[in-house]
């Protein structure tokens, strides 16, 4: 690294959901951004979030190395955010999560970069979810090639392009029920995109020991149901659940894999089936957000800033009064 600059940092997998964010949170710190990705004209949208040219999209497939090679020349850190919740194609898990982070790792140390590689909760060499397995020999891979490594794992990720939330608040406009796979009692900690993104960016920056796996959460530990029942609380819309048994759901997802774009999946259900939330050991050793000294933000501040677009008349809606307040239009008091 050159002394006295900032760095060069290459995101890939930039062009989605957090990497915006991450580019986001790298260039407000003066950091040159290379987002590295399969079709560059998708990230052009970043380019607005630095300084004319701060923001560089490049070619990289993580299944072509020379690819890879190429992207990380005369990097400083590599942030790898490529995942997939689904197989398709040549798209395995193992191709992506496992082999693409060896040769994104294998890339970075060729050149002495440092790396930081984003896993999830509920990675587990032993899990019986293809996709959980997956990540954890992404992480070991990481490891092995690179020790001094940072590995981040966040809880379900939410935020103004998220494809949660959104889907389910969505669906809520038509349907007059909302499924509950396993009776929706699965616990999660949700966490803001925004602050997994500044996370990163300070792993890229060395302000916490690397060689560590950090488990990211919001402050709220919440079921599915719940989640459901503040998503809806948001949109003010009134819906019922329908509980379906993970046997039946694996039975429905059987038959929707040839399907394009099938919304659920086998190996989704078996994640379903357990919890994803921050691990006790992790708050023991101080291995959470904690570590970044950020204070969280919650679901009831965040959701109603991208939510409002799904509400009956959108923004014009008229806020339900509180219990016990003043109507929404009479909040100071006066008739």
């Amino acid at each position: 690294m050159t002394i006295g600059l900032k760095k060069t940092v290459v995101l890939f997998g930039g062009s989605g959901f957090l990497g915006r964010y991450v580019a986001r949170a790298l260039c407000r710190r003066g950091h040159r951004v290379r987002v590295a990705c399969r079709r560059p004209d998708l990230a052009y949208h970043l380019q607005i979030a630095g300084n004319m040219g701060q923001i560089l999209p490049i070619q990289a497939n993580l299944r072509h190395r020379w690819s890879v090679d190429r992207a990380v020349e005369n990097a400083d850190h590599v942030v790898n955010l490529v995942g997939i919740l689904a197989e398709s194609g040549r798209q395995s898990f193992d191709a992506v999560q496992n082999f693409g982070a060896r040769a994104v790792a294998e890339a970075a140390r060729g050149v002495g970069a440092g790396m930081t590689q984003i896993s999830a909760i509920g990675a587990d060499a032993h899990s019986d979810s293809a996709y959980a397995r997956s990540k954890a020999a992404g992480e070991a891979a990481v490891f092995e090639t690179i020790p001094e490594a940072t590995i981040v794992r966040p809880s379900i990720v939410f935020g103004a392009e998220d494809q949660f939330f959104n889907r389910f608040a969505d669906m809520s406009r038509f349907a007059p029920v909302l499924p509950l796979i396993g009776g929706g009692k699965t616990r999660y900690q949700p966490v803001f995109v925004g602050d997994v993104a500044e996370a990163i960016a300070e792993t890229v920056e060395g302000k916490v020991p690397g060689g560590r796996i950090y488990e990211l959460g919001g402050p709220e530990v919440l079921t599915f149901r719940q989640m459901m029942e503040e998503m809806l609380r948001v949109v003010d819309r009134k819906r019922g659940f329908v509980t379906i048994p993970f046997g039946a759901a694996s039975t429905m997802a059987r038959l929707m894999r040839f399907l394009p774009g099938a919304p659920l999946t086998e190996d989704q259900v078996k994640l379903l089936k357990h919890d994803n939330v921050v691990s006790e050991a992790a708050k023991a050793e101080g291995r959470t957000l904690d570590a970044f000294e950020r204070m969280p933000r919650t679901l009831d501040a965040i959701l109603p800033t991208y939510l409002v677009r799904f509400r009956p008349q959108g923004q014009f809606t008229k806020p339900q009064p509180q219990a016990g307040g003043l109507d929404a239009e009479n909040q100071d008091g006066l008739a």
